[in-house]
């Protein structure tokens, strides 16, 4: 293989990797968690996330609230990243802050249930118990090393001001803002209540099969590489993507100011979106297959209610503000996001796993260390990664490696530390991720000394 055919190989293989996170991971996992985000900026008082989580909050309220909150509210990585640029926007602590982020990804619902599972309780536990304890630890620190920082973040968004004020949200907030959580769950939750198909009907057309076939040419599935593959379903989801990207442009950057016609095909091409990504569908022989799923029956009717509580329970000027907050941190996230999943799928070709269980196959510090450094450019979402590791454990890695692997991946992966620095600035990710660094390769060293 010439250089050129091994360059064309690595951008297959990112723009592969782009394709299929795109179709699988970005709309019920991301989008709902912009809406998310953007509510918490725009309609929840800063007083509320000033007196649990500011500077001044004590640290015995506001760490463990905000591991709390990182354990109910994510989903993987690169949904927890927009809820902690918007409640560090807010007024919420450096520390509290960086424990949110840190315990998030590590301990959500989804990622326990699925890692228990899959590798065993041991890890789960492992991964609840050790994420939290490291994340304050983490966070106490991060707060001590840029205390100066941290005061003057604490002024600039009158924290210490607004923790001695009251911090009541309106109950109107609260039910949204459980709306908003629910049709998140709805998307994410893997329980056959929800993924279940009721009815099924198929859409004629031998074209479905032949173009199934066609694009596990052009974007192979290679489940060694986290790759799974793009279906005819995520292709069409692709291109409402890009519909979106457009109308959004044209219709929230200065949604600030007034709404448009254009915002308004951004917000309903968004809700037609989430509603056609809720369908199961396959190609078969016959056609397109097509399953009316419990998840389909739940977003309908969440979305519904979340439009419906929007406009009757809400000024036209919250709304608005609620969208352009969606909207800036739309801007400042997806691009990063973007860029990191493409050089991490090229960075998965590059590095072979068998390299990898070669030199983690025993508990030691270099291949906890080996472990931590993997995490970093073989990113793999949620629903992907526990089967990797599973493969690795099967291949001869050791549980500790692989648990400091399943802690790093989400934290250090290149996407989520690019969208940190964009946050919290080039020192401040820099010390976080030699945190991150130590205290994981140390999680894996202690885990394994109690396993084999």
């Amino acid at each position: 293989m010439n250089v050129l055919e091994y360059i064309g190989e690595l951008l297959q293989t990112g723009l592969g990797s782009l394709a299929a996170y795109l179709a699988a991971h970005v709309l019920l996992c991301l989008l709902p968690a912009f809406f998310i985000a953007g509510a918490l900026a725009a309609l929840i008082p800063k007083e509320a996330i000033t007196k649990y989580l500011g500077r001044d909050a004590p640290k015995w309220i506001s760490y463990p609230a905000s591991a709390l909150g990182g354990f109910v509210l994510a989903v993987c990585s690169c949904t927890i990243m927009p809820l902690f640029a918007s409640i560090y926007k807010k007024g919420a602590g450096l520390g509290p802050a960086i424990t949110f982020l840190f315990v998030g990804p590590a301990v959500n619902i989804l990622a326990i249930s699925f890692t228990g599972v899959q590798i065993g309780m041991d890890i789960a536990l492992a991964r609840i118990i050790l994420s939290i304890v490291f994340g304050v630890g983490i966070g106490l620190l991060m707060s001590w090393f840029f205390r100066k920082d941290d005061e003057e973040h604490s002024q600039a968004t009158n924290g210490s001001r607004m923790f001695a004020q009251s911090a009541k949200v309106p109950g109107r907030t609260w039910v949204f803002f459980v709306l908003l959580l629910a049709v998140l769950i709805a998307g994410t939750l893997q329980v056959g209540l929800l993924t279940n198909s009721y009815a099924t009907f198929t859409l004629p057309g031998a074209w479905a099969d032949s173009f199934q076939g066609w694009l596990d040419g052009i974007v192979p599935p290679n489940p060694s590489l986290g790759i799974e593959g793009v279906s005819v379903h995520g292709v069409l989801l692709i291109v409402l993507l890009i519909l979106i990207a457009v109308t959004a442009w044209l219709g929230l950057n200065k949604v600030d100011e007034g709404f448009n016609g254009w915002t308004y095909a951004a917000l309903g091409l968004i809700t037609l979106t989430l509603v056609v990504a809720a369908f199961k569908v396959a190609a078969v022989e016959e056609g397109l297959s097509v399953g009316i799923t419990g998840k389909l029956i739940a977003e309908i009717a969440l979305i519904a209610a979340v439009w419906w509580m929007a406009v009757k329970s809400f000024e036209t000027h919250e709304m608005q503000e609620w969208l352009w907050e969606m909207w800036r941190f739309v801007k400042q996230i997806i691009p990063l996001l973007l860029v990191g999943v493409f050089l991490a799928g090229m960075a998965r070709a590059i590095i072979p796993a068998t390299w990898i269980q070669a030199i983690a196959g025993s508990n030691t510090v270099w291949a906890n260390l080996v472990g931590v450094l993997f995490g970093v450019f073989m990113y793999f979402p949620t629903l992907v990664e526990v089967p990797i590791a599973q493969t690795f454990l099967s291949l001869g890695m050791h549980r500790g490696p692989l648990l400091a692997y399943l802690l790093a991946d989400p934290e250090l992966s290149l996407q989520s530390i690019l969208i940190t620095n964009s946050v919290i600035g080039r020192k401040k990710t820099a010390v976080y991720v030699v945190l991150v660094t130590i205290f994981s390769t140390l999680s894996g060293l202690i885990f394994g000394w109690f396993v084999r």
